[in-house]
């Protein structure tokens, strides 16, 4: 069945059947350009997003980047980076197979039916214009047969008049004979136009019109066949890429499957082992005995419970446990008066021969571990945000096991660095017997240049190689040894054992006596007196005048 056969009538319907199949392809084109820029947007979106977040985990040397959870989150990133490409060429082949193609084609359709169209316009419009010469013929002839008619009448009436002359009744007949003539010429002429019309009408309807409709026809389905085959493709385009999407996908569920607690329980500790051992005991204070301190080590600066143990403070600028704020009261160490000792009786034996240097000695423990200095003390306030660790090359602000973790790291660089100057040093040297084998293949005076170079590079790099392994190596032996004492201090100011370069900082301990004269020497030189921070009572006579 076709249209020029079943529709041969149905010139009008066909044409506008055409046309609304057009407008249909035009339909699905701007459709389609609207799913792919929704699709573009999207993954514009999917990789800003990635972009977002992967710039504030960029920094690889956090300490976080080694959680398995850190690095599952950042393949998961990375996915969703490559999700939004696949995005982005579902997309590209959308406008590519689709939009562009079928564009394309719709206007060769458009033009095609135009064509068809004139073709039926032409062909309708030549048999209007026979019909219009046989309608004249028609009217021609009839006009022409009634004048003749009326011409034969007035002949036979005048034949009839008897007062007719001779020559009237011959002049009715000649022209009665002349009408009639010309009434037969005119439809000589009406019989051949009919004969024509009817011809070209039969050429119409069999022939021309049935071969356009059926050319129309045929563009209709190539029309549809076409737009079928692109709704296809609008499903075949996103299933071409479900098996990278599946993949994209497959990686994010791997990278949840990647996620270790317990690994990243083990990074924790690798990263922020200190290598300090847990403080000891406090000792007990004899109040009892001749010296009484009002203060003690657990009451200025030793841990008090668990809570200070484990980090109580929240402050990012000092060592693991907060320094106590010192006050006044517990500045105080001899407020409280010595009981007397029995009269006439010989001094106890824990103040020896020299009392006085047993009454500097108790002061010395006292004040230790409390304060570097009263310059400090006066300067800092006792405020730990203002205490910041001193970066250095030996990485000494670092805990012990830290400090010897980060210098095997060093090493580990040098030895390679090391390393590739010495292959270079051994490719120059080859080099250079190859030239003064083969003086035509170069100057060997031309690579001294690089030699020397490449020689101090290596003496260079030897020495940082010894001096960090100088470093590793009483890092490792201080650090088996090492025990942490609550913000301790040495009498010259700084950490002696639980110092933030995780490092003794004072091997041997001074004179007592001796120290806090030093000290009140260094800290009273340039400085406003300072309050003092407590009264101390001779038991016995002093006569020396160095105090």
């Amino acid at each position: 069945m076709d249209w020029g056969t079943e529709l041969w009538d149905q010139c009008d319907i066909i044409e506008k059947h055409t046309q609304s199949g057009l407008e249909l392809v035009e339909k699905y084109v701007k459709f389609v350009k609207e799913r792919t820029e929704i699709e573009q947007s999207y993954a514009k979106q999917l990789r800003n997003l990635s972009k977002k977040y992967n710039q504030k985990r960029s920094n690889k040397d956090e300490p976080d980047c080694r959680l398995s959870s850190y690095q599952s989150f950042v393949d998961i990133l990375n996915e969703m980076n490559d999700y939004a490409g696949q995005r982005e060429l579902i997309a590209e082949n959308m406008i590519m197979n689709i939009c562009i193609d079928l564009t394309k084609y719709l206007q060769e359709l458009k033009q095609e039916r135009k064509t068809y169209l004139l073709e039926a316009k032409k062909a309708q419009q030549s048999l209007e214009s026979t019909y219009k010469q046989l309608d004249n013929s028609k009217k021609r002839f009839e006009r022409e047969w009634r004048e003749a008619e009326r011409a034969a009448l007035y002949a036979e009436k005048t034949d009839q008049d008897i007062n007719a002359t001779k020559a009237d009744v011959e002049k009715a007949k000649q022209q009665a004979h002349m009408r009639a003539r010309v009434a037969e010429d005119c439809k000589n002429d009406y019989a051949a136009q009919l004969q024509k019309y009817n011809k070209e009408q039969s050429q119409f309807y069999f022939n021309d019109m049935p071969l356009i409709f059926n050319k129309l026809q045929d563009l209709d389905e190539r029309r549809i066949r076409k737009l079928g085959h692109g709704y296809i493709l609008f499903s075949d385009t996103e299933k071409n890429v479900m098996p990278i999407i599946g993949k994209c996908l497959e990686g994010i569920t791997k990278a949840g499957t990647n996620v270790n607690e317990k690994n990243d329980t083990m990074v924790i500790i690798e990263q922020n082992k200190s290598g300090f051992e847990r403080p000891g005991d406090v000792e007990f204070e004899d109040y009892s005995q001749g010296i009484n301190r009002a203060s003690s080590d657990s009451s200025l600066g030793t841990p008090k419970g668990p809570l200070d143990l484990l980090g109580k403070n929240k402050s990012k600028n000092f060592w693991l446990f907060k320094r106590n704020k010192l006050s006044s009261s517990t500045l105080t160490p001899f407020s409280t008066p010595p009981a007397p000792s029995p009269p006439n009786g010989a001094p106890s034996p824990k103040f020896g021969r020299d009392p006085l240097s047993y009454c500097l000695k108790e002061i010395n423990k006292t004040v230790k571990p409390r304060i570097s200095s009263f310059r400090t003390l006066r300067r800092s306030k006792f405020t730990p945000d203002r205490i910041m660790p001193t970066v250095t090359e030996d990485f000494g602000h670092l805990p012990p096991e830290q400090r010897r973790k980060r210098l095997q790291h060093k090493l580990e660089e040098i030895s390679k660095e090391l390393q590739k100057e010495a292959d270079q040093s051994e490719a120059l040297g080859k080099m250079k017997d190859v030239y003064e084998k083969n003086p035509q293949m170069g100057d060997p005076a031309s690579l001294a240049t690089q030699i020397s170079q490449t020689s101090q590079n290596i003496e260079r790099l030897r020495g940082e190689l010894n001096k960090y392994e100088t470093w590793l190596s009483e890092a490792g032996v201080r650090g088996d040894t090492l025990r942490y004492r609550a913000h301790s201090f040495n009498n010259n100011g700084a950490h002696e054992v639980l110092s933030p370069d995780g490092a003794h900082s004072d091997a041997s301990t001074p004179d007592p006596s001796q120290a806090i004269y030093a000290e009140f020497d260094d800290d009273f030189e340039d400085e406003e007196p300072a309050a003092p921070i407590g009264k101390c009572t001779a038991m016995y006579n002093f006569p020396g005048m160095s105090f």
